[in-house]
C-alpha cells in the first residue's frame, strides 16, 4: 500500500507541475502578446498621426476648408436664419450662371434644404470688390409665371421675397419674375430676372424698382422627372438664381475710409430671410428658415478626426492669439484602468513616443494661418488598454479552466486511478496464469506506478481473451466440418440429376451446372460471404450477343417472362467478345433479373440493351416500377442488405446483389444502379476480349 501511495504521489507531482507550467506559459504568452501589441500600437499611432496631419491639411487647403478658415466663428449646427459667410473670392460674376455655380460649389457654402433646393449667402473677401451681398441657389418649380408689366399685384407671378436686417435696420424686397424678352425662352433654358421692389416703396405708392437689387434666374426647360400623364405644364423643373445687393452701410464705410475694416464687424449680426413663392398663392418653394437644413463645413468638424490627447490650434500669422483650439476626447478611461496602464508602461519596447507636434503654414485668400497638430502616446495606450482588458479576461478564463481541469483530474481521475490500481492488483492476484500467451505481451509496460498495475491486469485479461479466441477457432472448425457434411450430402443426388440431364439442348442442364458450381464454391468454407469472395472463376472469351440471346430464350423456363431487347439491337455479324465466366455471368444476370421481376409493374417488360466501345462492353437492364430510395443506392450491393422486413422468411437473405458484384469484380468488370423517371436501371461493364483465332 505504501508503494502504491508513493507511485500516485509521483504522478501527481508530474501532473501538478504540468498545470503550473501551463499557467506560467499562459501568463507569459499574454505578456508577450501585449508587448507586441504595444509596439504595434505605437507604430500604428505614429502612422495614423502623420496621416491625420496630412488629411487635415488637405481639408483646410480645399475650398470648403478655405471657407472655414475665413469664417472661424462659423458653427456646424442648425441656427435660426441664414447668415452670410466670407467667400474665398473678391467678388462673384453674378450674371454668369456657370461661373456662379462653380464658385459656390467649390467654396462649399451651399446649404441643402432637403429636396427643395439649396442656398449660399456670402460676401467677397476684399472690400475693393464692392460692398455687395451675394445670394445664390437652386429651387424646383413648375414653369415660372412671369409678372406682367403694369400689374400692381405682384403675387400673380413667381417671386423672391428677401428680408435683411443690418444694424437693426430692416430691408424687405419683393422681386417678381420677369422673363428676358431678348432671349428665346421656349427651350431649353428659361432666362429672366427677379426685379426687386422695396415693400416700403410699394406701400408708399411708388413702383420704381430698387436699383441696387440685381437678380437673374435660369430655369431648365426639361422636367426633372417625366410626368405620369404626359402633361409637362406642371412638372417640376430646376431653377438657379443669383442675387447681388449693395448694402448702403458697407458702401459708406468703404468710400469714407482709406483703409476700411473688412469684413464688416457687424457681419455676424446680419440676418437674411429668403423665400421663393409660387404664382397666385402663398406656397413657399424655398425657405431659408426651413428646419430641414444641413450646415456647411466648419472648423469644429475637424474635432471628429482627433484621438484622445490630440490637439489642434489655428492662428493667424499677424496675430499672437489663436482663434481656434480643438482637443480630442479626454482620456478619463486611462485612470479607471490604472493597473493596466502601469503594466503597459512597464513592458519594454524598442521605440517610445511621448509627444508629437506638426506645424504648417496655410495661405487663405485673405490672410495666412498657422495650423498646428499635437499628440502623444496616450491615444495609442488608451486603445491598448481595451485590448489588454480583453486579454486579461482570456487569461483569467484560461487560468480558471486550468484550475478546473486540475481539480477534475485530481478528483475524478487520479483518485479513481488509485482505487482502480488497488482493486486491479487484488483482482490480478486471483487470476491463474496459463501458457500460450507469448505472442502478445505487456511485460515491458510493467512498472511501480498505477499504469504498471493496470498493464499487469491487462496482461492477465489478455490471456483470458486468447482462450476465448481459441474456443472460437474450434467452433469455426466445427462449423466448417458441418459445411463439408452438408455439401457431401447434396453432391450425391446432384450427380444423379446431372446424369439424367446430359443432353446439350436440355434446358435443365444449365441450371444443374449452376447448382454444381455454387455448391463447389460453398463446399468447405465457413460462411457464404467468404465462399463467394474466395471463389476462382474460369474466365474465357465469350460472345456477348449470343450469351444474352440464349439467356432471353431460356428465361421463361426460369419464370422470367417478357424479357426483350431494346433498340437498336446489335447486329449478329458484329460479335462483341468479352472476358467472362459463363456460369458466373449467368448468376449475375439471374440475381439482377430476379430483382427486376420482383419490383416491376404488372404487364411491363424487362429491357436489355448492349453498347460497346474499343475497351468495354456495357449491358443495361432496366424495368418499370418503384425507384430505389436514395439512402439505399450505396448499400444494396452489401451482404445481407434487403429492403423487405421478412426477407429472411421468404428465402431472400440479401446476398444476390452481393454475389453479382463479387463475380463482376472477379471478371474485371463493374456493376452500378441508378434511378430512372419510371423505374430502375442496372449497368454492367465488362472488358472486351479479342476474338479467338
Amino acid at each position: 500500500m505504501k508503494r502504491l501511495w508513493l507511485a500516485a504521489y509521483r504522478l501527481r507531482i508530474v501532473f501538478r507541475g504540468i498545470f503550473l507550467l501551463l499557467a506560467i506559459a499562459t501568463v507569459a504568452l499574454a505578456l508577450s502578446l501585449l508587448q507586441q501589441e504595444k509596439q504595434l500600437a505605437l507604430d500604428a499611432y505614429q502612422t495614423h498621426f502623420d496621416k491625420t496631419q496630412q488629411q487635415l491639411s488637405a481639408l483646410l487647403r480645399h475650398p470648403s476648408g478655405q471657407l472655414a478658415l475665413l469664417n472661424p466663428g462659423m458653427l456646424n449646427e442648425a441656427s435660426t436664419g441664414l447668415h452670410p459667410v466670407i467667400l474665398p473670392f473678391a467678388a462673384l460674376d453674378f450674371d454668369d450662371q456657370s461661373k456662379v455655380q462653380q464658385a459656390i460649389a467649390m467654396s462649399g457654402c451651399l446649404q441643402q434644404y432637403g429636396e427643395n433646393g439649396d442656398l449660399c449667402a456670402g460676401i467677397g473677401n476684399s472690400p475693393w470688390g464692392g460692398a455687395f451681398l451675394y445670394l445664390a441657389g437652386h429651387f424646383n418649380a413648375p414653369a415660372l409665371t412671369e409678372h406682367e408689366r403694369g400689374e400692381r399685384d405682384l403675387s400673380k407671378a413667381d417671386r423672391l421675397e428677401l428680408t435683411l436686417n443690418v444694424d437693426d435696420q430692416d430691408f424687405h424686397w419683393i422681386a417678381p419674375f420677369e422673363a428676358d424678352a431678348s432671349k428665346n425662352n421656349a427651350a431649353p433654358v428659361l432666362r429672366g430676372r427677379f426685379t426687386g421692389f422695396l415693400v416700403s416703396d410699394l406701400e408708399a405708392g411708388k413702383s420704381k424698382p430698387y436699383k441696387d437689387f440685381r437678380a437673374l434666374v435660369w430655369q431648365q426647360g426639361r422636367c426633372n422627372q417625366p410626368p405620369a400623364n404626359g402633361d409637362e405644364s406642371q412638372c417640376q423643373r430646376t431653377a438657379f438664381f443669383s442675387v447681388r445687393i449693395a448694402i448702403p452701410q458697407w458702401q459708406a464705410a468703404i468710400y469714407t475710409n482709406r483703409n476700411p475694416a473688412w469684413p464688416p464687424t457687424d457681419l455676424n449680426r446680419l440676418r437674411i430671410h429668403a423665400q421663393i413663392k409660387a404664382a397666385n398663392s402663398e406656397q413657399v418653394l424655398l425657405d431659408s428658415d426651413h428646419e430641414n437644413r444641413s450646415g456647411i463645413f466648419s472648423l469644429r468638424d475637424l474635432q471628429q478626426h482627433l484621438l484622445a490627447g490630440e490637439k489642434i490650434e489655428i492662428r493667424r500669422l499677424d496675430q499672437q492669439k489663436s482663434y481656434l483650439q480643438l482637443q480630442g476626447d479626454s482620456a478619463q478611461a486611462l485612470d479607471q484602468k490604472a493597473l493596466l496602464i502601469r503594466l503597459i508602461n512597464w513592458l519594454p519596447v524598442e521605440k517610445r513616443i511621448w509627444r508629437l507636434e506638426r506645424k504648417e503654414v496655410l495661405n487663405t485668400a485673405a490672410f495666412p494661418v498657422e495650423f498646428s497638430l499635437t499628440g502623444d502616446q496616450r491615444s495609442a495606450l488608451q486603445n491598448l488598454t481595451i485590448v489588454a482588458a480583453r486579454i486579461s479576461w482570456y487569461v483569467a478564463a484560461m487560468l480558471l479552466a486550468l484550475l478546473l481541469a486540475w481539480g477534475l483530474l485530481e478528483v475524478n481521475i487520479m483518485r479513481r486511478i488509485t482505487l482502480l490500481s488497488k482493486r486491479a492488483k487484488a483482482l490480478s492476484s486471483h487470476v491463474k496464469a496459463s501458457q500460450g500467451i507469448d505472442q502478445f505481451n505487456l511485460n515491458d509496460l510493467r512498472s511501480a506506478d498505477e499504469l504498471g498495475v493496470l498493464a499487469s491486469c491487462l496482461q492477465d485479461l489478455l490471456r483470458r481473451v486468447r482462450e476465448d479466441l481459441e474456443r472460437e477457432q474450434i467452433r469455426a472448425a466445427q462449423e466448417k466440418d458441418m459445411w463439408h457434411a452438408v455439401g457431401h450430402e447434396i453432391m450425391s443426388p446432384l450427380q444423379s440429376l446431372l446424369a439424367l440431364h446430359q443432353r446439350e439442348d436440355d434446358p435443365s442442364l444449365r441450371y444443374l451446372q449452376r447448382m454444381q458450381q455454387a455448391l463447389t464454391i460453398l463446399y468447405g468454407n465457413a460462411s457464404p460471404s467468404e465462399a463467394f469472395q474466395a471463389s476462382v472463376l474460369d474466365i474465357a472469351p465469350l460472345v456477348l450477343q449470343q450469351f444474352v440471346s440464349t439467356l432471353i430464350e431460356y428465361a421463361p423456363d426460369a419464370g422470367i417472362a417478357d424479357l426483350i431487347w431494346t433498340e437498336p439491337r446489335p447486329a449478329a455479324e458484329q460479335n462483341i467478345w468479352i472476358k467472362a465466366d459463363a456460369h458466373s455471368l449467368e448468376d449475375v444476370f439471374s440475381h439482377i433479373l430476379n430483382n427486376a421481376l420482383r419490383y416491376r409493374l404488372p404487364d411491363t417488360a424487362i429491357e436489355i440493351g448492349l453498347q460497346a466501345d474499343e475497351r468495354y462492353a456495357v449491358i443495361r437492364i432496366q424495368n418499370r416500377g418503384p425507384r430505389i430510395p436514395e439512402e439505399m443506392i450505396d448499400k444494396i450491393f452489401e451482404y445481407g442488405v434487403s429492403d423487405q422486413a421478412e426477407a429472411g422468411a421468404m428465402g431472400q437473405r440479401g446476398q444476390g446483389l452481393f454475389v453479382a458484384k463479387t463475380y463482376m469484380a472477379k471478371m474485371g468488370g463493374t456493376i452500378s444502379v441508378s434511378n430512372l423517371d419510371d423505374g430502375v436501371c442496372f449497368v454492367l461493364t465488362l472488358p472486351r476480349a479479342a476474338a479467338p483465332l
